[in-house]
């Protein structure tokens, strides 16, 4: 339940659909700025950052794909305008799909090829290699559960202070972190659910 209201929190404080797209995101982050001279147009802050290096070839991979298939469908920048069923979606996804925040000056419009382009290649860079960047790895960091326990079973030594439970904290830590820590059968559930969740399907198929 709260890891649902802390992402409903994290959602209206920070969410823009604007800055989902990859090269926004790296400047917002401060990890790139714009530099029209550099590749993808950006210069990375840290040189060492597979994420943003990786990402930004998958990102113009997607955006060139994407760009081919507009302009088969879209002659011109008049007939994104003038379509009306692609109007109603893009509404629809302003002010249904993200009603609380319908009226925020940041949504792109989408009036020419290059509008519908980059609104596109943002929904399909977050649903698919933005998606698995975050998932895929989680096995691997959170299946040693003390990296990410998934919940904390008494509260840290600092709150509901006593006197005699912080002298054992300071005399044995570990066994104050052990009754802390998810119980055995608490911490193998998520870690199942962490495997699952960052394997791969038996039948998956590149393209």
């Amino acid at each position: 339940n709260y890891s649902i209201e802390l992402s409903s929190v994290a959602y209206d404080l920070l969410w823009r659909f604007d800055t989902e797209a990859l090269p926004a995101d790296l400047i917002a982050r401060g990890m790139a700025v714009e530099d029209k001279s550099a590749k993808h147009g950006l210069k990375l802050t840290i040189d060492d950052y597979p994420y943003a290096s990786d990402g930004l070839i998958l990102w113009d991979a997607i955006k060139e794909w994407i760009s081919d298939y507009v302009k088969f469908y879209y002659l011109d920048d008049s007939k994104v305008g003038y379509d009306q069923e692609l109007q109603a979606w893009w509404t629809e996804v302003r002010t249904k799909g993200h009603a609380d925040k319908k009226d925020e000056p940041w949504w792109p419009v989408l009036k020419t090829r290059d509008d519908l382009i980059h609104v596109l290649t943002t929904i399909t860079w977050v649903a698919s290699a933005h998606h698995a960047a975050v998932n895929f790895g989680q096995y691997e960091y959170g299946g040693y559960f003390p990296n990410h326990p998934s919940i904390a079973r008494i509260n840290m030594p600092t709150e509901d202070f006593s006197e005699e439970e912080f002298k054992e904290f300071l005399r044995k830590p570990e066994d104050t972190l052990l009754k802390c820590f998810p119980s055995q059968l608490q911490a193998l559930r998520v870690t199942a659910i962490l495997e699952i969740l960052s394997s791969h399907s038996p039948d998956e198929e590149y393209l």
